[in-house]
């Protein structure tokens, strides 16, 4: 297979998050949230590979008549913010005005976050919260909390994706790289095990969500208190 063949599969391997998507939409309107879950998870997995990937073929040289990040971009709305919007606002976890509040924060602000050039730091971290309400909303679902929880929650997230705070990247992120990585395929592992139980409220999953959860979200505010060390000449 040729590089140019292989630089293509890799696009065509990412327009696959666009039929996880769909599935998991489908789920979503017969309110199946595990199985609805279950598909963004996959959909999340293709999203942390593809990109090596990407950069391994340099798909930019090799197959540049299709754009590889907007074609990402598109995908990562659908699943990061649209369906775990509309998973929130129907399965009634937030009721009432707290509800379209929620939806109308989530998918307003992530659609301008999502276009802004200013979203990458230097080191491939994010400025800001990244959108990632689909990891946000799944735990929601696993922890269950007070709706009020839920709406500080979702306040809290969709200030936070316009201020000067850093979010890292998993993958593309070096600093803590070697520790990164595996939490985030620890939290993709426990997220698809609170969804295989139907987020049983007994499952050891959730511990797991909560506690690689928090690592992901403030390990890069961290990296920004924690000066980095000079490496030694």
């Amino acid at each position: 297979m040729t590089l140019r063949n292989r630089a293509i599969g890799v696009h065509l391997f990412t327009a696959t998050g666009a039929v996880f998507a769909m599935l998991a939409m489908l789920a979503a309107v017969d309110a199946k949230w595990s199985l609805m879950f279950l598909w963004l998870v996959v959909a999340f997995f293709v999203d942390g590979i593809d990109g090596p990937m990407a950069r391994h073929y340099d798909v930019k040289k090799n197959a540049p008549e299709f754009d590889g990040v907007l074609l990402d971009l598109i995908i990562d709305y659908l699943t990061y913010v649209f369906i775990p919007a509309f998973a929130l606002f129907k399965s009634g976890l937030m009721d009432g005005w707290t509800g379209w509040f929620a939806i109308i924060v989530i998918t307003f602000a992530s659609a301008l976050y999502f276009a802004d050039t200013r979203m990458k730091t230097k080191d491939n971290s994010f400025s800001g919260f990244p959108g990632c309400w689909n990891m946000v909303v799944l735990v929601i679902f696993a922890l269950e909390p007070s709706f009020w929880i839920s709406l500080a929650l979702v306040s809290a997230l969709a200030v936070a994706m316009f201020l000067p705070l850093k979010f890292i990247h998993p993958v593309r992120t070096e600093r803590w790289r070697p520790l990164s990585l595996p939490i985030a395929l620890a939290w993709t592992f426990f997220a698809g095990w609170a969804a295989w139980v139907d987020f049983h409220p007994e499952s050891w999953a959730h511990w797991g969500l909560v506690v690689t959860s928090l690592y992901l979200t403030f390990a890069g505010i961290a990296q920004q208190i924690i000066p980095a060390e000079t490496p030694a000449r």
